[in-house]
């Protein structure tokens, strides 16, 4: 099975019910390195670093990249683009106004874009562990830029 490399984000509002998640999930998610916006990676690690003595795997990488509106999501949208995100897990807040929501909306387009599995709740990413395809070497179909890139302008 390939170590996948799973992006966690989650707005302000939605932190604690992302560690929570990570918390519930430790097990399945220890094999796999989860790579995160800033403050959302620091509270992963918090909540791991309790319970990591526990884990099959100890060297549980948690990689953080800058806050999200300093960066950190237009880092993973550069890394989605470069094949290096597997998974995408997005737990954002629909009823509050975000100050980068171009950020996000641009992140969400890449992944989108690119066909990576991507979950924006607790629920949609229960189903995305859960699924039989999570710890096979599944690789979604890429679409062809080809055409695209050597358009004519």
């Amino acid at each position: 099975m390939k170590t996948k490399n799973i992006a966690l984000v989650a707005h302000d509002s939605m932190k604690h019910e992302m560690t929570e998640w990570v918390d519930f999930n430790k097990y399945r998610l220890a094999s796999h390195r989860l790579i995160c916006t800033g403050t959302t990676g620091k509270m992963v690690r918090d909540v791991l670093s309790t319970s990591i003595k526990e884990l099959p795997n100890e060297d549980f990488e948690v990689i953080r990249l800058l806050s999200g509106p300093l960066g950190g999501d237009q880092q993973l949208g550069s890394m989605i683009s470069e094949g290096k995100i597997d998974y995408l897990i997005f737990f954002w807040d629909p009823m509050q106004p975000q100050p980068h929501d171009v950020d996000v909306k641009a992140l969400l387009r890449i992944a989108v874009l690119y066909n990576i599995p991507t979950a924006s709740n607790r629920s949609s990413a229960d189903h995305l562990i859960s699924s039989s395809l999570f710890n096979t070497d599944y690789e979604p179909k890429r679409r062809d830029f080809h055409s695209y890139l050597n358009r004519k302008l």
